[in-house]
């Protein structure tokens, strides 16, 4: 008889987590030893009538509820946490609690990081890797395939795909229309048209800002990222940084000069004081295609009028390469322990690619007919002004390919070294030493050569 209990929904703390609150919820096995020709990987004991165990950030907890709600068939536990936003460690660090008592690990989990499967693909101490191996039969091709060319790649592993991706977060130019036509100001199209429309607000508008370098996604995905900077790179095990090369220097040098003329300023985009002071005082701001839910239309953030903000094109260096970074664009894993692997299945299914996926993203679906669904609805809307459509379309091909994806975050580095320098008035290039430092002695410790 199918189970009758409906979810609970857990919160899940960054360091107070409770091995046994899950135990009961989730595969209780690392899996047979065998290899499931079917699947591709050693499945446990299947049991179609064990619930699922979901985790979730906050942001993506509508969409699992609208699951549930979809399939009131299926028992699920919905777990929310920290999503190891900012390259927290929490998902790794969790399942590796669940890998060294043999049991409890989640059947779904949600990743704000990219870099994930670098790790999760592994097998740890004799442990099964946590990440269960996609393309070898358990989802059909025809499915992996409606995703958008290039958005597996970061979770593609020696040809075997290990997550799916949720949005991709390429980084465009959002501007406010009705401050730069007041201003008398174009939209820029090159880093240095932006820096110089800075050069011009401070002097003529001191205020009024072109964004922030408060978030650690920013600094690093945004501008150095979008900056083809190489300060973050991987071929094969060796890892490598260098903030002596030319793009990186000039993207430093930007910076500083911008957040000493106030047209950057350091406070985080999602703090009540950035929120408060300059909402109405954002003239541009290059970033990801997730602000378009997360920052303009949220009512909690700068929740700006329709018409009043419209994406162009990426920022790039005059005479360069059109490329941009790329921030997040969060995966969806499932777990090779699951006991459930049918119910996990649909439930991947349905966050990555069904109607809800689109209502509910506060981004563009990195599957191809939910992001279609999503940028028509922009559209439509007429929130924004411009051709929204194509300019997150150019920018979706121009994310430059040479940022690396080693089993550690960029973020955590800039956090602990660039934010706090910055909050002391001290410019980045000064601390740019230091977070090398930090880049190659993180790489060391996870077992990777490094080379400057």
């Amino acid at each position: 008889m199918a189970p009758q209990h409906r979810s609970h929904l857990t919160r899940i703390g960054a360091v107070g987590f409770v091995l046994a609150g899950v135990v009961t919820l989730s595969a209780c096995a690392g899996g047979s030893g065998e290899v499931n020709s079917e699947y591709g990987f050693a499945t446990a004991e299947q049991d179609p009538e064990s619930a699922i165990t979901v985790w979730v950030d906050a942001a993506r907890e509508p969409l699992a509820l609208a699951f549930e709600d979809a399939h009131p068939d299926v028992p699920i536990s919905i777990e929310t946490y920290d999503g190891n936003a900012g390259g927290t460690g929490s998902f790794q660090t969790k399942i590796a609690l669940f890998d060294q008592s043999g049991e409890g690990w989640p059947d779904v989990v949600f990743s704000t990081q990219t870099n994930d499967a670098s790790w999760a693909a592994k097998e740890t101490n004799g442990v099964q890797a946590f990440a269960a191996p996609l393309n070898q039969g358990y989802f059909d091709q025809a499915f992996l395939d409606g995703f958008t060319d290039g958005a597996l790649d970061p979770l593609t592993i020696d040809g075997t795909v290990y997550g799916l991706r949720n949005d991709l977060a390429p980084v465009s130019l959002w501007y406010n229309e009705s401050l730069l036509t007041e201003f008398g100001y174009d939209i820029p199209t090159t880093w240095e048209e932006y820096e110089a429309l800075g050069e011009m607000l401070a002097a003529d508008h001191p205020g009024y800002i072109l964004g922030s370098v408060g978030d650690s996604f920013v600094g690093t995905y945004v501008y150095y990222w979008g900056a083809e900077a190489p300060i973050f790179q991987l071929d094969g095990d060796t890892f490598s940084s260098d903030f002596d090369a030319p793009n990186s220097v000039a993207m430093t040098e930007m910076l500083d000069r911008m957040v000493a003329n106030g047209t950057l300023v350091t406070d985080s985009i999602f703090s009540a004081t950035f929120v408060e002071n300059y909402s109405d005082k954002i003239v541009a701001m290059p970033g990801p295609a997730w602000y378009a839910g997360a920052i303009f239309q949220n009512p909690d953030n700068v929740n700006a009028d329709p018409g009043e903000f419209g994406v162009a094109d990426p920022l790039h260096w005059a005479g360069g390469d059109k490329v941009t970074g790329n921030v997040g664009g969060g995966v969806w894993y499932a777990s090779s322990h699951s006991t459930n692997l049918d119910a996990t299945k649909t439930f991947l299914e349905f966050v990555t690619s069904s109607d809800s996926a689109a209502e509910l993203a506060t981004g563009l679906p990195a599957y191809d007919f939910a992001a279609t669904q999503w940028l028509d609805a922009q559209a439509e809307s007429g929130f924004f002004v411009g051709d929204f459509q194509a300019a997150i379309a150019t920018a979706a091909g121009s994310i430059w390919s040479g940022w690396g994806f080693p089993n550690f975050s960029p973020e955590t580095a800039y956090a602990e070294v660039v934010v706090p320098a910055l909050s002391e008035g001290t410019p980045i290039a000064d601390v740019t030493g230091e977070w090398q430092e930090k880049y190659l002695n993180e790489a060391q410790v996870n077992g990777y050569t490094t080379a400057q």
